[in-house]
């Protein structure tokens, strides 16, 4: 099983980051989850994913090129037991940025 295993599907989707400054803060981001590419709704079901994952207080970064996902993301946090830090326009995509409570 190799040609079109999902082990390349998740090593796109996620990946360890950096750190970010959202609003003079400085974040560690512990899980970056790639769904550029993807339509609804899975880049809602991966970060539901990564934040189940989570443990509290890590920052998720979620890169989205579907504008209806930057739309529905946040809305989701609430229920999620997360809270959503910031959403910025990049070059290529829209970074999203959620943190678990």
């Amino acid at each position: 099983m190799g040609l079109f295993g999902s082990s390349k599907d998740k090593k796109k989707a996620e990946k360890p980051a950096g750190e970010i400054t959202l609003g003079g803060t400085t974040y560690t981001i512990s899980r970056t989850v790639d769904c550029i590419g993807d339509s609804c709704p899975r880049p809602q079901l991966m970060t539901k994913k990564a934040l189940n994952e989570a443990a509290p207080g890590d920052v998720i970064e979620v890169l989205v090129d579907n504008p209806s996902s930057t739309e529905a993301i946040p809305p989701m946090m609430n229920d999620l037991g997360a809270s959503h830090l910031e959403t910025i326009k990049a070059e290529r995509c829209w970074e999203i940025y959620v943190q678990k409570d």
